[in-house]
Parts: structure tokens; sequence; C-alpha cells
């Protein structure tokens, strides 16, 4: 019998793919368990229509990401910090300051988690912070690091 997989199952297959099993076991424990459903003609027509639209969608995204990604890299936002004597900053600059300056001067809002900030940033200057928007697009945000 042929199964459609609605979920993952060990040791079978991932969501979305059709495989073959003995009736029993799709009757006694895929079916049961609503792992997976019987792979029909207009099931498995269903499930082409469901995975064009999921590829549609998806290059959607992705074009929007790249177009966010293009608006932060022409842009560049400024972050004060207390310095003292010769450049000296007391403290550093994290990634939470600089999503909180990107949300007020830039009006985005890009989470601090998506910043791929190895090491806070400790001196006063110009720094590349690359921000990854989706799994494919990495932005590099240009920061200054200005004395207050």
């Amino acid at each position: 019998m042929d199964v459609i997989l609605l979920e993952d199952v060990k040791s079978l297959g991932k969501k979305g793919e059709i495989v073959k099993v003995n009736d029993g076991y799709a009757r006694n424990f895929i079916l049961k368990k609503n792992l997976g459903m019987e792979a029909t003609s207009k099931n498995r027509n269903d499930l082409k229509l469901k995975q064009a639209n999921e590829i549609k969608v998806a290059k959607e995204l992705l074009e929007q990401t790249q177009a966010l990604a293009a608006r932060v890299e022409e842009k560049s936002v400024t972050v004060t910090i207390k310095a003292g004597e010769g450049g000296k900053i007391f403290g550093s600059v994290s990634t939470k300051e600089i999503s909180s300056a990107v949300n007020s001067q830039l009006g985005l809002d890009l989470d601090k988690k998506k910043m791929q900030l190895t090491d806070p940033i400790k001196s006063l200057g110009t720094h590349i912070v690359p921000v990854r928007l989706h799994k494919d697009v990495i932005a590099k945000l240009t920061v200054k690091v200005v004395e207050e």
C-alpha cells in the first residue's frame, strides 16, 4: 500500500513523502495514529498542489528578505557610548544596543538573535555586523560607534 506521510516517521520517511508499506502496518500504525494517509490519486494531486504552493511562498519570502537585506546594507546605524581619555570606551556594544538603534534610526525591527556578532564591539569606529535574515540571506549592517 502506498501512503503519504503527514509527519516524519523514524526509519520510514519524512513529511510529504510517498512510501510503500505493508497493508497491516499502514492500517494498524500509520493511518491509526494519523501519521499518514492513503495515497489515492486525489490525495497525490492535493500533495502536489500543496508542495507547489509551499515553493511559491518560500520564493516570495526569499525575495522579500533580499529586498530587506538591500535596505539594511545601504544604510548605517550610529551607536553612542561613554568613552574616556584616548578613545577607550567603558563597557561594550552588544547586539541588544545595535537592535534598538536599528529600530529607532531605520524603523526596522531586526531581532538581536539574528545578528552574528562573535564578540561585543569594544572600540570606537565603523564595524560591519552580519545579520542572518534568512537561511540563504546574510546582510552586512554598518555600525558606527561614536563617543557620547
